[in-house]
C-alpha cells in the first residue's frame, strides 16, 4: 500500500550543469512531460522551460539542453 506518491519529479543542482537528458523512473515511454523551473526553497513553479516525451527506459531526451546554475531546481511533470 502506497501512502503518498508525488505526481512529479524534482531535480536540484549543487553545481552548474548542462542537462541534455534525465531519467523518470517508472514512467512509460510516450508519456508527455512538462518541465518547469521552480523556486529551490518554496518549490513554487515558475516558467515552463520545455516539453518532451519519455523515451525507452524512462529517459527524456531534450531538444535543447537545460542550463542550470548551482542552487537551481526544476520539476518534471508527466502527463502535463
Amino acid at each position: 500500500m502506497v501512502l503518498h506518491e508525488d505526481p512529479h519529479y524534482t531535480f536540484r543542482f549543487a553545481d552548474d550543469r548542462v542537462i541534455p537528458r534525465f531519467h523518470l523512473d517508472g514512467v512509460p515511454a510516450g508519456t508527455p512531460v512538462s518541465v518547469f523551473r521552480i523556486d529551490s526553497v518554496t518549490e513554487v513553479r515558475r516558467e515552463l522551460l520545455t516539453t518532451a516525451s519519455v523515451g525507452e527506459g524512462g529517459w527524456v531526451d531534450l531538444a535543447e539542453p537545460l542550463r542550470v546554475r548551482a542552487g537551481d531546481a526544476f520539476v518534471a511533470v508527466p502527463g502535463g
